[in-house]
């Protein structure tokens, strides 16, 4: 709810505090405001904080915060959002690449466009392969359990900038876990979801173009368009 008043510039727990005391919303002269600007919730959880903590969501509450990223363009805040939550996106640098088969089709895009920006593109096994059949360069890189030098080693020698991990099956998410956990640790941006490799390719290549402009809140909620 605090999320959502920003957003809209309205007082949504006011209202509703109203509303539970008998006030009729036919009362409060409410009108569905116009806006032109895009915001995204990026929330912020303490794995770092312990040792051992596998960063993968699950169905609890880990979440310790949030922060917001607004723009009137969504990939510009959703780039917000991922520096306000700590993330710093790489403009240049290396991609590792590892995808459930159900996504190898769809993240054929998105790794394309990256490497048409100039970065790396290093992938196991099976994702390499799609790759190469896209026409897309790519050098292989070992999972953890096909022996060294394999993918924490590259992550832990600096020669990772961001990762696009996803699993599927109990299995593939203990497998990974050294992946995800080394990349905490070495404040490495990662997305093990389709949709945040999406999203985090479209901000990379905003950034890229210079767009990131800063803006107090008040000049989105304060005007209409």
């Amino acid at each position: 709810m605090p999320f959502v008043a920003k957003v809209i510039g309205m007082p949504v727990a006011g209202l509703a505090s109203r509303v539970m005391a008998g006030t009729r919303l036919s009362e409060l002269a409410l009108d569905r405001p116009k806006l032109d600007h895009i915001a995204v919730k990026e929330a912020v959880f303490p794995f770092a904080r312990f040792p051992g903590v596998d960063p993968v969501l699950g169905p609890e509450m880990r979440s310790t915060g949030e922060v917001m990223g607004i723009d009137r363009d969504y990939a510009i805040a959703f780039a917000k959002s991922q520096l306000g939550g700590g993330s710093k996106l790489p403009l240049t640098g290396t991609v590792f690449v590892s995808v459930k088969d159900s996504d190898k089709e769809k993240v054929v895009a998105p790794i394309r466009q990256l490497a048409e920006m100039g970065f790396r593109i290093i992938a196991t096994r099976g994702t390499k392969r799609h790759l190469d059949a896209h026409g897309i360069a790519s050098e292989r890189v070992n999972k953890v359990l096909e022996g060294r030098p394999h993918i924490v080693d590259a992550i832990t020698n600096g020669q990772v900038d961001i990762v696009f991990n996803t699993t599927e099956g109990a299995k593939a998410l203990a497998d990974s876990f050294s992946i995800r956990r080394s990349a905490l640790i070495y404040h490495i941006p990662y997305y093990t979801t389709l949709a945040g490799a999406l999203a985090v390719t479209e901000a990379i290549k905003a950034l890229q173009a210079g767009s990131l402009k800063v803006a107090p809140l008040q000049s989105y909620v304060g005007r209409r368009p």
